[in-house]
């Protein structure tokens, strides 16, 4: 691990102004920049830590839509009453996020963030029609995932909150990876008055929709099954841990079930 100079901000505008240096990065929990700082994969000159700015915490609804600090932990997501109430496939989401440390510490801004391929938030707020909301502006979810750890963010700018529109009905299902919890693939289904959305996150270099699957679910929303010809290989990851066909099989059948676990 290189040196670097260690800032711990308490307010914001302090935060975004000590960013400006490009040779700075933000922390929030820490899950994925401490592991690559050790391996040397990231040396930046200085670390921002976020975890001292109040405004970046809690859960809040309002107009019917559910706003999450980007600084909220994992844990607080699960076990939030709101989130439960509201938004029941995002709080068994976050419970499934790792081990009890990683939810104790991993933020939902960091994961949105840093958009890892296997990430499970990701897919949460693809199929919600969230918001990320920045230091800047308001990004839509279609808008906000570009590519493998690729966002719409720019230079400096951070994210401060997401805001889910609450749906009719949510939920996800997950094959996890059982060292890491990473998924292997994960389906989040979210119905909305204007239709179904259905994003899948660790199968490919991106989360992505599944739009044959929601045409599927527009003509019968209690779908139990989904033919092969509706997600294939074609584009998805394959490694040491499963092939691309495994995945597409994988994603499938988790699509079904997390339909079945609408609620």
């Amino acid at each position: 691990m290189t040196p670097f100079v260690y800032h711990r901000p308490t307010q914001l505008a302090d935060a975004l102004a000590l960013l400006r240096d490009e040779q700075a990065r933000p922390i929030a929990g820490g899950m994925t920049l401490i592991p690559t700082l050790k391996q040397g994969l990231a040396q930046p000159a200085a670390l921002v830590d976020l975890a001292g700015i109040d405004v970046l915490y809690g859960i809040r609804l309002a107009d019917g839509v559910i706003e999450i600090g980007a600084m909220t932990r994992h844990y607080d997501v699960a076990t939030s009453p709101l989130v439960i109430a509201h938004l029941p496939g995002l709080a068994d989401l976050a419970g499934q996020i790792g081990d009890l440390q990683v939810r104790n510490r991993g933020t939902i801004g960091g994961s949105v963030a840093n958009n890892d391929p296997a990430a499970d938030y990701p897919a949460a707020v693809l199929a919600l029609c969230a918001e990320v909301v920045t230091d800047r502006r308001s990004i839509s979810a279609d808008a906000f995932f570009t590519g493998m750890f690729e966002t719409a963010l720019e230079p400096g700018e951070i994210v401060t909150a997401v805001r889910f529109p609450a749906p009719r009905r949510c939920a996800y299902a997950k094959f996890a990876n059982p060292v890491s919890g990473y998924a292997l693939a994960g389906v989040f289904v979210g119905v909305h008055a204007e239709g179904t959305r259905v994003a899948v996150t660790g199968a490919g270099p991106c989360v992505f929709r599944a739009s044959a699957i929601e045409a599927v679910l527009a003509r019968d929303p209690a779908a139990a099954s989904f033919d092969a010809a509706l997600l294939g290989p074609d584009g998805l990851a394959s490694d040491l841990h499963a092939s691309a066909a495994y995945r597409a099989q994988l994603a499938r059948v988790l699509a079904a079930r997390a339909v079945a676990r609408l609620t």
